[in-house]
């Protein structure tokens, strides 16, 4: 009797037409049966936002040889609950894959990642998952450096499993002259974006703003993401959705004056 192949939901931020995402549907093929649910435009910076109030569409479409492919209308989040409690609502799920993105999704990206919303919801529904970016913000990125990459990072996780409520952050660095390293599995670098609003006016007379600014990154340890990417690694860094910061938990009991609040 031969052994039941995985079941991998596939997602995604830049839209179900993205050169990543058919890469990594190819690249997932090999592993399992393939399921993909991604929106039907690019969501990029979307965080963990979910569609309440309006209406959210889902259509099947011809796109991936031998895959069933549905897209959306909603958020990265909104593809992996659809999935769940619809596309797949009496399967048990094996992997959650997001990606791969065009562009990087190190350190403080991870907050307003469209990725990785869809691997953490994934996370969230008690699913393994993990979210690829690719660190080459180009529509003709190469993803060839990667592919072995991605196979053999799913396959540890469908052989060995996730810690519960773990979802995997993992970048990888553009394509370059030599050949990737090697693989870290790191923190996430202390580095923010340094915004700046330009004010503009439209045709109209109407005044508008585009955010502009510089990525800074304050980090100098050579065990984060960022310092990974820099030298040629790829990163991989466990994130949870649990954002209590438990360390502050005993400085506040111990500080704080509650008798007088």
């Amino acid at each position: 009797m031969s052994k039941k192949k995985p079941l991998i939901l596939v997602s995604n931020d830049d839209g179900i037409t993205s050169k990543g995402i058919r890469v990594l549907v190819n690249v997932m093929k090999k592993l399992g049966e393939v399921v993909v649910v991604a929106p039907d435009s690019p969501q990029s910076g979307m965080g963990h936002a979910i569609t309440i109030g309006e209406t959210l569409r889902l259509s099947e479409e011809d796109i991936f040889e031998y895959v069933e492919a549905f897209k959306s209308s909603g958020t990265p989040a909104d593809c992996v609950k659809l999935a769940k409690h619809y596309v797949l609502k009496d399967r048990k799920v094996d992997l959650v894959v997001s990606g791969i993105n065009h562009g990087s999704n190190t350190s403080i990206s991870v907050l307003y990642s469209g990725t990785m919303s869809a691997a953490i919801e994934g996370a969230l529904e008690g699913y393994p998952s993990i979210g690829f970016s690719l660190c080459d913000y180009s529509s003709k990125a190469d993803f060839s450096h990667v592919e072995e990459y991605v196979y053999k990072i799913a396959k540890q996780v469908l052989d060995h499993g996730m810690s519960k409520g773990v979802a995997l952050n993992v970048n990888f660095p553009p394509k370059r002259n030599e050949p990737i390293k090697g693989v870290k599995v790191c923190r996430q670098a202390h580095a923010k974006w340094q915004e700046e609003f330009s004010e503009r006016y439209d045709p109209n007379g109407r005044k508008y703003f585009w955010m502009a600014g510089n990525f800074v990154n304050f980090d100098k340890g050579e065990d984060n993401d960022e310092w990974a990417i820099a030298n040629n690694y790829v990163s991989i860094v466990p994130c949870q959705y649990d954002l209590t910061a438990h360390y502050a938990i005993n400085q506040m009991n111990e500080d704080w004056d509650w008798d007088n609040l």
